[in-house]
């Protein structure tokens, strides 16, 4: 009956919720000081909340406000539940001595981890999350509450400096832009040094893990998004916490070797969520790396280094995936790594020529090479705006030769695109110099050589791979069947 004239049920929740029990909780630390009979002392007061939380079975942040609840800690003196840390669980074994104290060890024993952390002692990291924050640096200032707000970004070490960084990535708009959703982990500052392994684990796991991988969306004054790093991404990247190095800059020492060389490696053993490194900045493999916003200036540069030790293969293998990249996303770099006469070195862009024509290389002597697959060689040059080698060397030739049809069995192996005659030469010059083979611009394959004739006819038909096969069909015709069933396996 009273239920129906308006009266709310007497759940716990709904008692605990009460003006006068939120009163109670938001004055409990001064409660010792403040002379009123009626009230209950400290300890009552803890004991009825703790009751009424544990009986409606709240959630850590079903009712923040319930971190002013005064509780005693491990000195017996009264402390906010929300700046207590629960004893012996994952936070109190990874927090650096002294930043914050325990919960009562009675206290403890007696109430357990559920009823404690929905009263916002600590278990745990704790999550801020936050909706439309407006990113001006002098605004992210924590709020003047009795406890610690979930939704308050101001508690985040150093926000301000992340907004800082952020501000600087976007384009400069008349009134500050707006983050969508902020998700982001609170008190990193306060993990001990030797802990991390054990706190980069519970970051790496839900619910925790979205904060650390989910990049934040921001809403620019114009009405178009960008997506930029998380806060907690960006705060780990930046402090000691993977083998007591920044992660940022680093490899997984088992990830790419097309990396070796180029970025320090770190030893990650037993950490082994690619996406969770990635988001601390450790460069797990190329493409992961070219994937990322800023990621091709980034090996451009390292590339730029000389001393940063790179092989020729190795070269070879990162400009073949650069070329893949739009040319639109890439700045151009003021210096390259080439390969001079063997050797690889750090030369000016203006003298770079891609390796697209291997008849022309005995007339490369001092010349800076770029090499790239021969399939991404055009798109190699377009990105970095330089010459080709096919197109730079004038090379014609000028020795006779005799004209001679292609084997049949060639032409099967290299297909349709084989070229139907080559020109035979006792000595090819071409360029003032001696080749083994040159294809010249109008695609006739000129060879003083089995292996030039080889070599040329393979590139002419864009099977370069298979040169050596051709050579050996040139020397023995009978092996053609013999060949042929090898190619079975390709």
């Amino acid at each position: 009956l009273l239920e129906k004239l308006g009266a709310l049920p007497a759940t716990p929740r709904a008692v605990l919720t009460t003006p006068q029990v939120r009163s109670a909780v938001a004055g409990s630390l001064d409660a010792g000081e403040i002379w009123d009979e009626d009230a209950l002392d400290a300890d009552e007061l803890a004991e009825t909340v703790l009751t009424l939380v544990r009986d409606a079975e709240l959630a850590p942040g079903d009712e923040p406000w319930l971190g002013a609840l005064a509780l005693p800690d491990e000195e017996g003196e009264p402390a906010p539940a929300g700046e207590l840390v629960l004893p012996g669980s994952p936070f109190a074994q990874i927090m650096r001595e002294g930043e914050l104290a325990l919960v009562d060890q009675e206290v403890a024993d007696r109430w357990g981890e559920g009823p404690l952390t929905a009263c916002g002692v600590l278990a745990t990291f704790a999550l801020v999350r936050a909706t439309d924050v407006v990113l001006d640096p002098d605004e992210l200032e924590p709020r003047d509450s009795d406890f610690a707000e979930p939704d308050d970004a101001g508690l985040l070490d150093a926000v301000d400096v992340w907004c800082e960084d952020l501000l600087d990535q976007l384009p400069e708009t008349p009134v500050p832009p707006v983050a969508t959703e902020i998700v982001a982990v609170r008190d990193l500052d306060l993990v001990d040094d030797d802990a991390w392994p054990q706190a980069l684990a519970m970051l790496a796991r839900p619910p925790l893990r979205d904060a650390l991988t989910q990049p934040v969306r921001v809403l620019l004054p114009d009405g178009t998004t960008q997506s930029v790093r998380a806060y907690t991404a960006w705060w780990l990247r930046d402090h000691p916490v993977l083998d007591g190095r920044r992660p940022a800059g680093l490899r997984s020492a088992g990830g790419d070797p097309l990396l070796a060389g180029l970025y320090d490696a770190v030893d990650a053993t037993g950490f082994d969520d690619v996406q969770v490194l990635r988001a601390l900045g450790v460069r797990t493999s190329v493409a992961a790396l070219l994937d990322e916003p800023g990621g091709a200036a980034e090996l451009l540069g390292r590339l730029a280094d000389e001393d940063r030790p790179v092989t020729p293969v190795q070269l070879h293998a990162l400009y073949t995936a650069l070329a893949e990249l739009d040319p639109d996303q890439v700045t151009l770099p003021d210096e390259l790594r080439a390969v001079v006469d063997g050797e690889v070195v750090v030369v000016d862009a203006a003298d770079a020529v891609i390796a697209d024509a291997p008849d022309v290389l005995p007339l490369t002597a001092g010349l800076p090479l770029l090499p790239v697959a021969p399939s991404r060689a055009a798109e190699l040059a377009d990105l970095l705006q330089v010459r080709r080698l096919g197109e730079t060397v004038e090379a014609g030739v000028t020795s006779d030769g005799e004209e001679h049809r292609v084997p049949e069995p060639v032409r099967v192996l290299l297909g349709p695109a084989t070229p139907d005659t080559y020109v035979e030469h006792s000595e090819l010059r071409a360029g003032g110099v001696e080749l083994d083979w040159r294809r010249t611009p109008d695609g006739v394959v000129h060879a003083a050589t089995l292996e030039g004739v080889a070599a040329g006819l393979a590139w002419a038909a864009g099977q370069w791979p298979r040169r050596f096969e051709v050579a050996a069909l040139l020397e023995d015709p009978s092996r053609t069947e013999e060949l042929a069933r090898d190619r079975w396996f390709d």
